[in-house]
C-alpha cells in the first residue's frame, strides 16, 4: 500500500513493492509489470511508474528489452521464451483483419485514436504507432483535420 503523504517519494515506496516481489518469487528472466501496469495498479502517473522501474534497473535487478518490456535479472543472465509480437504490431494487425473481414469498409472512417487508445488500454503513442505501419503497408491513409480511413481495395497490400 502506497502512503502518498509520507516523506518516501512514490516511484520509491513502488520499486520497493517490486524489489520485495523479487526477491519473493520471480526468477531471473520473469516479466517485471510494464510502465502502464504499474500505472493502473497503483494509481500513479506514467513518470512516476517509469522512475521506479529506473531505479530497479541502475540496481541491476531488471533489465527492459525495447519492445517487449522489462525482466528480472541481467540481460542475457535467463533463457527468455519466444520474443512476443510488439502491442503496435498486434493492434494494426487487428486492425487489418477487421478491414479483411469487411467491418472497416474502404473510404470510411477507421476508429480515433482516442478511441482505440481506450479499446486496447494502451499509451496513445503505442496507437500511433499502429496507424503509422498501417498507413505505410497501404491499408489506411489519413486527411488531416478528417482522420484516418480504410484505403480503397486497389491500395491494399499484395497477398
Amino acid at each position: 500500500m502506497l502512503d502518498p503523504d509520507g516523506d518516501t517519494h512514490l516511484y520509491v515506496q513502488i520499486s520497493e513493492i517490486i524489489r520485495s516481489r523479487i526477491v519473493h518469487g520471480l526468477s531471473p528472466g520473469d516479466p517485471v509489470a510494464s510502465e502502464a501496469e504499474l500505472q493502473k495498479e497503483f494509481g500513479v502517473a506514467r513518470t512516476t511508474a517509469r522512475r521506479a522501474l529506473r531505479v530497479l534497473r541502475e540496481e541491476g535487478l531488471i533489465y527492459t528489452a525495447p519492445g517487449s518490456g522489462a525482466f528480472v535479472g541481467e540481460p542475457g543472465q535467463a533463457p527468455r521464451g519466444a520474443r512476443r509480437v510488439p502491442l503496435y504490431r498486434q493492434i494494426a494487425g487487428d486492425i487489418e483483419q477487421r478491414i479483411r473481414a469487411g467491418q472497416l469498409q474502404p473510404r470510411r472512417p477507421i476508429p480515433g485514436e482516442s478511441a482505440l487508445v481506450q479499446e486496447y488500454e494502451v499509451a496513445r503513442e503505442t496507437v500511433r504507432r499502429a496507424m503509422a505501419l498501417l498507413r505505410e503497408q497501404g491499408w489506411i491513409y489519413t486527411v488531416p483535420a478528417r482522420g484516418s480511413f480504410v484505403s480503397p481495395m486497389e491500395s491494399w497490400p499484395q497477398l
